[in-house]
């Protein structure tokens, strides 16, 4: 949404995050995962090939959506076009939180607060799609661009809040969170706050450690989640 402003230095904590996420399989699309370009890698694969791994296709849409309307394409490309919505399918898939309330101290911790992220996705999707029946008589994404707005409104700006939207306010802040972390991290993301000056912070961006596996089809998981995702905390 336009006017949703993200400090750098929040944008630093959610690189650290996904720093961790990227030694996940198949997470290759996102600098963390892979900074330096394989000369015989293949490009990105286009979302509408993607296979979501953990949302229904409907779902799939919806969050692609949502993302879009959180960072929009402007003078920089936004939110679907630098694959965001792949990022929440595959974060929320394996269980990696961004955002929690939990202390998280082990590993299963860090799974306890995946499977809480799962659970608040699905039922933050249907109070949207709720809600929209009740303002609109239609699904969330059969709705006008400006009716949309409207809804996410309601749950984006402190001016807008009403007490029976506390619920989709949670969810949207989880989606916001989700959302600005896949989105700083790639790439397209980085160059659009001036990457170059991340560098005063951030030296030096680390080489990719598995060259021979350019697709990174072969990465085993991290043997532990419980450190790695203290940086997920609120």
């Amino acid at each position: 949404m336009g006017g949703q402003g993200v400090e750098r230095r929040e944008i630093l904590r959610y690189i650290g995050i996904a720093a961790v996420a990227g030694s996940f399989p198949g997470f290759r699309q996102w600098t963390f995962a892979c900074p330096q370009d394989h000369p015989q890698s293949s490009s990105r694969v286009g979302a509408s090939s993607y296979k979501p791994l953990f949302f229904s296709s409907q779902q799939y849409r919806m969050v692609e959506h949502l993302a879009e309307m959180i960072i929009p394409e402007d003078d920089s490309p936004g939110a679907k076009q630098a694959g965001v919505a792949e990022f929440i399918d595959f974060m929320v898939a394996n269980r990696v939180p961004v955002s929690t309330s939990r202390d998280i101290r082990s590993t299963d911790d860090a799974i306890a607060a995946g499977d809480e992220a799962q659970t608040r996705f699905l039922a933050g999707l249907d109070w949207i799609n709720a809600r929209s029946h009740s303002e609109f008589k239609r699904e969330f994404m059969d709705c006008t661009p400006e009716q949309q707005n409207s809804l996410l409104e309601e749950l984006a700006y402190k001016a807008k809040f009403t007490p029976t939207t506390e619920s989709g306010r949670g969810f949207f802040q989880m989606m916001r969170d989700y959302t600005v972390v896949g989105y700083y991290t790639t790439k397209i993301g980085l160059q659009s706050i001036g990457y170059p000056g991340l560098r005063t912070v951030w030296p030096a961006m680390p080489g990719c450690p598995h060259p021979n596996d350019p697709e990174h089809a072969h990465l085993r998981e991290p043997a532990s989640l419980g450190s790695s995702t203290q940086t997920g905390r609120n």
